[in-house]
């Protein structure tokens, strides 16, 4: 409650256009909002385990709230949400909260996942789904910060919707609203993205990138001539090679390979393009208009695999594939609002806890916020009394007095 003070966010929710209460005696949206993040940061994974918080004296005492929605306020108001609204207001959302931090010179990964749907709602629909084949999804696209461990924008997208489908519009509004006055040095992104016309609106830009490359029938053609092979460690070889799209106007660029020997390396990722004649290599190919070497390249982009781990957070411990209305643009409110309730103990879990790097959200609910507690009133104050034990006194103590002393801008250095 104090770093979300802290952080001035609440302050900033009246300034959005979110929906209005149907009545006088109605929740306001600032609370409503507050209210999905706690039961969010208490365990909830789906709207009905709203309800869990309603009972709860203690936190309802501690952020100030008589009562707290129940399932179908939630509901309701994030139903009210459309397209217009969405666009309108998490744009802005995201780039005020960026705005309250200092982060440097950044990189931002684009990726893309698979939500499974049960029902038919809408959007849901039968497409690229790797682990339930044949199930309706949603294919959201995300792009996270990788300094911080951070999500800078994501859409929710119907599940039929292809790889690269809307990554232009994306990639803008992550650009020009949400990092607006940011510094980006380096974009990284799956195979997904890589279209001529993507890569021209990062040329145009002025970004410097590295994208996997999709393996298309010239593209082997050009792999299997390659001759110069160069290995960088045991196992690992790299070359490297000119490629154009075959669009009109396609420029050439450069692009570098992987090849991994499996009977050194038994668990290698990569493709197994040439199994005929040579069934030992798995291969990775990337496009980039950096001017390293490309093993260096290929170290810089295999921090893009963080996003994975991101991404299997915010799905086991935020309830991302489980918070999901009948209404597609209601269900992409409660998505993009869950992104900044991730945010949010983020940027807690780096500020005040010094945990950025390792701690989840399942590491920190037994350390941090599964902690007994009571009210009580003693000489005309209410006093909030934790079930600590003696040694880790000291340790909340501190946490405390170091929230106490933030303001922004939140300072992040990745030393």
């Amino acid at each position: 409650k104090r770093f979300v003070d802290k952080v001035g966010i609440r302050e900033f929710l009246d300034e959005l256009d979110l929906p209005s209460p149907g009545s006088n005696r109605g929740y306001t949206s600032k609370q409503i909002i507050e209210s999905f993040w706690l039961n969010i940061w208490t365990g909830a994974s789906r709207y009905v385990h709203c309800n869990w918080l309603r009972n709860d004296e203690v936190i309802k005492e501690i952020f100030g709230f008589k009562s707290m929605p129940s399932q179908s306020t939630y509901s309701r108001f994030f139903g009210k949400f459309s397209l217009a609204r969405n666009t309108e207001v998490f744009p802005k959302l995201q780039q005020w909260f960026f705005q309250q931090m200092s982060l440097g010179t950044i990189t931002v990964d684009f990726d893309s996942t698979v939500i499974t749907r049960e029902g038919k709602q809408q959007g849901s629909a039968k497409g690229y789904n790797p682990n339930r084949r044949g199930r309706n999804s949603h294919h959201p696209l995300i792009a996270f910060v990788s300094e911080s461990r951070m999500i800078a924008n994501a859409w929710l997208r119907p599940g039929n919707t292809a790889a690269s489908s809307n990554c232009e519009e994306f990639m803008r509004e992550t650009f020009e609203h949400a990092l607006a006055g940011q510094k980006v040095g380096l974009v990284r992104a799956d195979s997904g993205f890589y279209t001529e016309s993507l890569l021209g609106v990062l040329e145009e830009r002025q970004l410097n990138y590295i994208i996997a490359t999709r393996l298309y029938p010239n593209v082997k053609s050009k792999i299997r001539g390659l001759s110069d092979w160069v290995e960088i460690c045991e196992g690992i070889e790299v070359a490297e090679f000119t490629h154009q799209f075959q669009n009109e106007g396609a420029k050439e660029r450069k692009h570098f390979v992987i090849r991994k020997h499996l009977p050194r390396r038994p668990e290698a990722g990569g493709k197994l393009l040439f199994a005929d004649d040579f069934p030992d290599y798995r291969y990775s190919v990337y496009v980039t208009n950096l001017d390293l070497p490309a093993r260096e390249m290929w170290n810089v982009y295999n921090g893009r695999a963080d996003c994975e781990n991101r991404i299997k957070e915010l799905k086991q411990d935020f309830g991302l594939e489980s918070f999901c209305l009948q209404d597609f643009w209601g269900t992409e409110a409660s998505f993009r609002f869950i992104i900044v309730a991730y945010n949010l103990l983020s940027l807690f879990r780096h500020q005040a806890l010094n945990e950025g790097k390792t701690a989840t959200m399942k590491t920190l609910k037994p350390q941090c916020f599964a902690i007994g507690a009571w009210s009580v009133k003693h000489a005309k104050k209410h006093l909030l009394k934790l079930s600590l034990p003696h040694p880790k006194r000291s340790w909340m103590d501190g946490i405390l007095a170091k929230i106490e002393g933030l303001s922004p801008p939140f300072c992040y250095s990745s030393a």
